[in-house]
C-alpha cells in the first residue's frame, strides 16, 4: 500500500521542491514566457492592422484604378466626340465651298453666256442693218435711175416731214 499513498517525509519534500521550482518559474519564468507572448501577440495584432490596412489600400487603389480608366473613357469618348464634330465640320464647310464654287462656276457661265447672246445678238443687227442698207442701196438704184424718178422721191420724203410736223 505504500505504493498508493505515499509517505509524509516524501510528500513534504515534494511540496517543498514544487514550491521552490513555482518560485523559480514564477519570477524568472513566467515573467518571460508571458512577455515572449504578449510580444507575439503584440506582433500578430500588427500583422493584423498591416494587413488590415494593405486591403485597404489595395481597395483604395482599386477604386482609384477604377476611377481613372472612368475618366480615361470619359475622356477618349469626349475625344470621339470631338473628332467627329470636327470632321462633321470639315465635311460641312467642303460642301459649303463646293456649294459656293459651283453657284459661282454657274453665274460665270451665266454672265459669259449673256455676253455672248448680246455680241450675238450686236453682230446679227449689225449684219441685218449693212444687209438692209445693200438691198435698199440696190432697190434704190434700180427704182432712181433716172432724174424724173428721183426727184419724185425727193417730193415724197419732203412731204412725210412736211407732215409729221
Amino acid at each position: 500500500m505504500d505504493l498508493l499513498i505515499p509517505s509524509t517525509g516524501l510528500l513534504f519534500w515534494m511540496s517543498l521542491t514544487f514550491l521552490v521550482v513555482l518560485g523559480i518559474l514564477w519570477k524568472f519564468g513566467f515573467p518571460v514566457i508571458t512577455n515572449m507572448v504578449a510580444e507575439r501577440k503584440a506582433f500578430i495584432d500588427d500583422s493584423l492592422r498591416k494587413a488590415h490596412e494593405a486591403n485597404e489600400r489595395l481597395a483604395n487603389i482599386q477604386k482609384e484604378g477604377e476611377s481613372i480608366l472612368q475618366e480615361a473613357r470619359e475622356k477618349q469618348a469626349q475625344i470621339l466626340k470631338e473628332a467627329a464634330d470636327t470632321r462633321d465640320a470639315i465635311v460641312e464647310k467642303a460642301q459649303d465651298k463646293a456649294r459656293q464654287e459651283g453657284a459661282r462656276l454657274l453665274e460665270d457661265a451665266r454672265v459669259a453666256i449673256e455676253q455672248e447672246k448680246k455680241a450675238a445678238i450686236a453682230d446679227i443687227r449689225k449684219q441685218v442693218a449693212t444687209l438692209s442698207v445693200e438691198i435698199a442701196e440696190k432697190v434704190l438704184r434700180q427704182n432712181l435711175k433716172d432724174d424724173k424718178a428721183q426727184m419724185d422721191l425727193i417730193d415724197r420724203m419732203l412731204d412725210d416731214v412736211s407732215a409729221k410736223k
